[in-house]
């Protein structure tokens, strides 16, 4: 009997070595160890950032305080570079460019890009050759945008032509050097390059859309108006901020190619506050006074991005 027991036993003990031995082991709980490869990537990066990018700005705040010629050493003035700006004209005439630059420019930026995404998001036969057609421009570098359009705008040239053609010969005058058009006719080779670039933006953004929202639509007998203004325009709340911080923080930094075309002039008329801040700095050698320009250019994006997403934030709330 004493071996039958035994012999029971063994199986039992075969089956709980084997019930032990192939228990799951506890998943570790504690922090998981981040390769070095992966912190490098990420820190090198964030110190080069740092040291060519956050510490030059927040010198800059620190230089707006400042008189300084970049040769001597600054003087603090505290905010009287702030102060001096109210009695600038030149300052007033550039901040006054620069808002009218900020809702043509990027208004019709929007309207466009937004319209363009409209009419090629189908996929059919050659919509990507008028997509590629549109987005040739953002290749180009503002410098060479300005050059092309330079010629364009010459007496004789293309913007003139066109308008003798069609029997407009009237409106035809120096484009860069008069100052009631100077500014508006930077503007256009601008939206020339920027179009193209939000007309992607709003392409991905509506490729994201469920097709389900605009079959039910149309089971409701939404029109195609109500379909893009109840449907597609909600859905498109994310693509909208991107696109309004791409294009306060371009319209505001727009530098390239109102210097290339016009260098702000002509009498200022196409002064902008970048383009006033790059002659204060590195032609009047006012180098404080500058650095107060860029900390107003600064305050404007900010507020006028922070501004859009907290009334986003509330509506969705």
């Amino acid at each position: 009997m004493t071996s039958t027991v035994a012999e029971a036993a063994q199986p039992a003990a075969r089956s709980g070595d084997r019930s032990s031995g192939g228990a799951r082991r506890p998943r570790r709980t504690g922090p998981r160890r981040v390769s070095p490869l992966i912190l490098a990537f990420v820190l090198v990066p964030f110190l080069i950032e740092a040291v060519w990018v956050f510490w030059p700005a927040l010198q800059g705040f620190w230089l707006a305080l400042t008189s300084w010629d970049g040769l001597s050493a600054p003087r603090f003035v505290g905010f009287g570079n702030f102060s001096d700006m109210v009695s600038d004209p030149i300052f007033r005439t550039a901040l006054k460019n620069t808002a009218i630059w900020l809702v043509l420019f990027g208004g019709l930026s929007v309207i466009g890009g937004f319209g363009m995404a409209l009419l090629l998001q189908r996929e059919r036969r050659g919509v990507g050759i008028y997509r590629a057609a549109l987005f040739t421009p953002v290749v180009f570098s503002l410098v060479v945008t300005a050059l092309i359009w330079r010629v364009f705008y010459q007496p004789d040239g293309l913007v003139d032509t066109v308008f003798r053609t069609v029997g407009l010969g009237n409106f035809v005058r120096p484009w860069l050097a008069d100052p009631d058009t100077a500014l508006y006719a930077v503007i256009v080779p601008a939206l020339w390059r920027q179009i193209g670039y939000v007309m992607v933006l709003y392409l991905a953004g509506l490729k994201a859309v469920d097709p389900a929202l605009y079959e039910a639509a149309k089971v409701d007998g939404a029109s195609a108006w109500q379909r893009t203004r109840y449907v597609t325009i909600p859905q498109l709340k994310g693509v909208n901020s991107v696109v309004l911080s791409v294009i306060v923080i371009d319209s505001l930094r727009s530098f390239d190619i109102v210097w290339s075309m016009t260098r702000g002039g002509p009498y200022h008329s196409s002064e902008l506050l970048s383009t006033y801040m790059y002659s204060t700095a590195f032609q009047s050698t006012q180098l404080g006074y500058a650095s107060a320009i860029a900390v107003v250019i600064f305050i404007l994006a900010l507020a006028v991005i922070l501004g859009y997403l907290i009334r986003a934030f509330r509506e969705e709330s």
